[in-house]
């Protein structure tokens, strides 16, 4: 794959709408339009797990510096979850550490139970996420095996539609504010119920005033010219006026 360099005159300080797909890092999403594009700034605003897909914002250039802005916003999903098993990860990614029977529990059981779930809550991140705790990120001593105290954080679950269930699978729609851990969301509902559950597929449709119809994929970056990017992307300027 041939490298693009952007021209001098052309500038590339704007938003990007990615669709990222499973098994990508928010991280690999960035390094791959830094290495691609030659841009050398490539950030992002609201990091998506490796297993989720869908809406990531990329920041190129000068909007690097508005992802607190950015990341600040409202965001809907489109979710499944597996009834039956916990894991370490709160997701199908990480360790099964139990199982129980879900075959009683019927989806109007989900939806009454969702509804304590819904509003302002305290929910407790999981180890494994990017938090730090005393500096160390959580992530790197859950994978030495400690666990250490989280305080709870108030987050809003301003919608959880739980539209079907396919046996052990079901599938529901969220809108969730800043710093909410759809993962953690599905694992404190599974022990509601009694059954347990973790998340088995994620993608998100929208963060803040974007949406994932105006996202490009990797494919098709795989194909742009640095033209192609500025043509695609949102520019600065427009953002901060809306602002």
């Amino acid at each position: 794959m041939t490298l693009l360099h952007s021209k001098k005159n052309l500038e590339v300080d704007g938003i990007l709408i990615v669709d990222k797909p499973k098994g990508w890092t928010s991280h690999d999403v960035c390094a791959f339009v830094r290495r691609r594009f030659r841009i050398k700034k490539v950030g992002h605003a609201g990091t998506l797990d490796p297993l989720a897909t869908g809406l990531l914002i990329v920041l190129l250039g000068k909007a690097t510096k508005q992802s607190i802005p950015l990341t600040s916003c409202d965001k809907e999903y489109l979710g499944v979850m597996e009834l039956g098993i916990e894991t370490d990860t709160h997701d199908r990614h990480g360790k099964v550490t139990r199982e129980a029977s879900w075959e009683n529990v019927t989806l109007e059981n989900v939806r009454q139970k969702a509804l304590d779930f819904t509003g302002e809550i305290i929910q407790v991140p999981p180890m494994v996420s990017a938090l730090k705790h005393q500096g160390v990120r959580l992530y790197k001593l859950a994978r030495k095996g400690q666990v250490v105290p989280r305080e709870g954080r108030k987050v809003t679950v301003h919608n959880l539609k739980i539209e079907k269930k396919e046996g052990a699978f079901v599938h529901f729609f969220a809108c969730v504010s800043k710093g909410t851990y759809l993962r953690t969301l599905v694992n404190d509902l599974g022990q509601s119920l009694g059954c347990l559950a973790a998340l088995a597929d994620l993608r998100r449709v929208r963060s803040g005033e974007f949406n994932l119809k105006d996202s490009v994929t990797i494919d098709q970056l795989k194909e742009f010219t640095i033209q192609d990017v500025a043509n695609r992307m949102f520019p600065l300027q427009a953002f901060l006026k809306a602002r």
